[in-house]
């Protein structure tokens, strides 16, 4: 085997070879610890939400994302000391903003670690960023030293709207915004944000979809086929070294206390 000119021996190249598996086995960990596990769905039932927290531990994900009704079933669910609880308030967007803040704070108080709020999409329709912004800070402090993410995700969104609420949430200080997982919506969002606020996405699909989203600069994607990807992710691994290496190898972006990415488990 040659590499970069260098002849290698045959203990040199299967040297070589575990080197290279390992070292994308822990680009795979790290990539799995960006994943944030989908169980927020109406139809979602113990069964389905149990199915997600085992998802959760076996990727060693960032969390778990739920409704409101299941935050505190969520938590009986988890491994003791990993629950992360990351919470879907404000239903359709265009409930009170002192019903988001209350919905906000019962979550916390259950155990949410974090909490993703929908936006008033009426309001963000109409450009009133004040609105907005004044929502974003009413939640804020609700939630106190949880984390609080925006969203931006509904399919009525276009470039302008998801601008205008990156700039209500980076004002607010929020902690991230989270929009649908297209490379457009996100390349918009990173821009908007100029480095003052994290970007995320979400219904991410498969593994291609999610390489090309961290490459144009989420650092984490909702998703509810996360053993799919896994499985995707490590039928690659004896690929060429080309279908691995975009994936950033970096520390996940993780809830508040998440555990650190381990060694590769078995899908």
């Amino acid at each position: 085997m040659e590499q970069e000119g260098k002849v290698l021996t045959a203990a040199e190249a299967a040297e070589y070879g575990e080197f290279r598996r390992a070292r994308r086995e822990t680009e795979i960990s790290f990539t799995l610890g960006k994943l944030l596990v989908d169980a927020s769905r109406r139809e979602t039932d113990r069964a389905v939400l149990r199915k997600a927290c085992e998802t959760f531990s076996k990727l060693h994900a960032s969390g778990v994302l739920v409704s409101p009704v299941n935050v505190a079933a969520a938590r009986k669910f988890f491994p003791k000391g990993e629950a992360q609880v990351s919470c879907l308030v404000g239903g359709t967007g265009e409930s009170l903003t002192s019903v988001k803040k209350i919905e906000a704070k019962k979550a916390v108080r259950q155990g949410a670690k974090e909490i993703r709020l929908v936006l008033c999409y009426s309001q963000l329709a109409a450009g009133n960023v004040g609105y907005l912004r004044r929502e974003i800070k009413r939640v804020r402090r609700a939630v106190r030293k949880g984390s609080l993410v925006v969203s931006l995700e509904d399919h009525s969104l276009g470039a302008r709207e998801i601008s205008l609420g990156v700039k209500a949430a980076c004002s607010a200080k929020a902690d991230a915004v989270c929009v649908r997982g297209e490379t457009g919506l996100v390349l918009c969002a990173v821009q908007e944000g100029a480095g003052r606020i994290r970007v995320e996405a979400s219904n991410v699909e498969n593994a291609e979809q999610l390489r090309l989203l961290l490459k144009a600069g989420a650092v984490r994607a909702v998703t509810g086929k996360g053993s799919a990807i896994a499985e995707e992710l490590y039928a690659a691994l004896d690929a060429p070294e080309t279908v691995l290496s975009p994936l950033p190898l970096q520390p996940s972006a993780a809830l508040p206390q998440s555990v650190s990415a381990p060694t590769a488990p078995t899908v």
